[in-house]
């Protein structure tokens, strides 16, 4: 059982932060100074650096300031930007939650901004700390999983438990998302036959033709010269090691960012944008992606590192599974879980997958990851273009 934070929605968070959030790069300072003393309170900074309009961005950023894991939401504008901030304020006060917004242009500036902002947020904390949490079961959990930094050893140790741990998730009822389209090109017919229907199927397969597509066209792989340093030998390889997180439960369907799946199960996230290559590299980091799990529902994220990488993420904590013994050593105060264990004959799969699923209710419990015990609050959100979800993603 876990404890979690009731919304007006129905949905519980395991978390109950206070958001600030900026619509353009120009006030990201000034909401940065009103998050600062507060960054150990449960106070994160999110935003949207540019100044163009995007519909992806106006969406992500609704999707996050209504995530179960927060409890309210201060808008920093600069004025003349155009995110939505009025649709964005209306959204967060209907989902139930304070929201108040600051437009630097008409408040007399940075230094005023500042500290408006930091008096209503001082107040939002104190209630914020003050709510009761409820009883949250299992069957009301979302989990999405990443790799970052892959080496020879991801999967080899840390991606298959991922694997083990969503199976066993998903079978107490819970909602698993897994993602990187294009670090599952090769694996498509593999993955189709887990398929809940023939027509997921179909377009599983064209999840990653798409995204096969795209790098072709961009004149690149998802592959780095990091990963070879680390000892994969092709696409393919790497591929197999991150198709692992999935586990070997049927896949239910396809959402995109934003998108909150509609019912319990496993999910693919298509994150590849849809049409002609427009906005360049689809994911430039992994907080990207992180984000995008994260405004799909997700109120944990494992993230399997082989190389290492010390990142979080600003609404929802990030449990570090590394794959490699020696990385392991390296950056033990960044880590959660050492896979490392079963390469060296220490432990064995199916307990380190035990260790993690502990770890994910320890979480959701109220205990702290590393990287929150470490402030890392990373967050980007950039610009994407998507269609409507296709006929057959979705069940039902």
């Amino acid at each position: 059982m876990l404890k979690g934070y009731l919304r007006q929605d129905g949905k519980k968070g395991i978390r109950n932060y206070a958001l600030v959030a900026y619509t353009v790069e120009c006030a990201h300072h000034v909401a940065r100074e009103i998050q600062y003393n507060f960054r150990d309170k449960g106070v994160h900074v999110i935003g949207f650096h540019g100044c163009a309009p995007n519909d992806y961005a106006n969406q992500m950023m609704q999707a996050l300031c209504t995530h179960s894991n927060v409890g309210a939401v201060l808008i920093v504008s600069l004025g003349c930007e155009n995110l939505n901030k009025e649709a964005l304020e209306k959204q967060v006060i209907a989902s139930g939650r304070p929201a108040k917004t600051i437009t630097i242009q008409q408040s007399k500036g940075s230094r005023n901004s500042i500290d408006i902002g930091k008096a209503w947020i001082k107040q939002q904390v104190e209630i914020l700390q003050n709510t009761p949490t409820v009883n949250m079961a299992m069957d009301e959990l979302i989990v999405g999983t990443i790799c970052g930094g892959s080496d020879a050893t991801s999967g080899i140790t840390a991606n298959p438990v991922i694997g083990k741990v969503f199976d066993s998730i998903l079978e107490q009822g819970a909602t698993a998302i897994f993602e990187e389209t294009g670090e599952l090109i090769g694996c498509e017919h593999i993955m189709a036959e887990r398929a809940s229907t023939p027509e997921l199927a179909k377009q599983l397969v064209k999840t990653v033709d798409k995204a096969k597509d795209y790098y072709m066209k961009m004149g690149f792989g998802s592959f780095s010269d990091g990963n070879a340093k680390g000892g994969l030998s092709t696409i393919e390889e790497k591929s197999m090691g991150a198709y692992s997180k999935s586990g070997n439960s049927k896949i239910k369907g396809i959402i995109k960012p934003a998108i909150c799946p509609t019912t319990s199960g496993l999910y693919l996230l298509d994150v590849v944008p849809d049409g002609e290559p427009m906005f360049g590299w689809p994911n430039a980091n992994d907080n990207a992606e992180i984000a995008e799990l994260i405004a799909c529902g997700s109120h944990v994220v494992l993230f399997s590192t082989g190389r290492g990488s010390v990142v979080g993420s600003a609404v929802a904590p990030v449990i570090k599974i590394c794959a490699n013994p020696e990385t392991y050593n390296n950056l033990a105060e960044d880590m959660d879980i050492n896979a490392g264990k079963i390469l060296n004959g220490e432990a064995t799969l199916n307990e380190v997958a035990d260790e993690l699923e502990q770890c994910i209710l320890n979480l959701g419990n109220g205990k702290l990851s590393k990287s929150e015990e470490l402030l890392h609050q990373e967050f980007q959100l950039a610009y994407k273009k998507f269609n409507q979800l296709e006929p057959g993603c979705l069940p039902g």
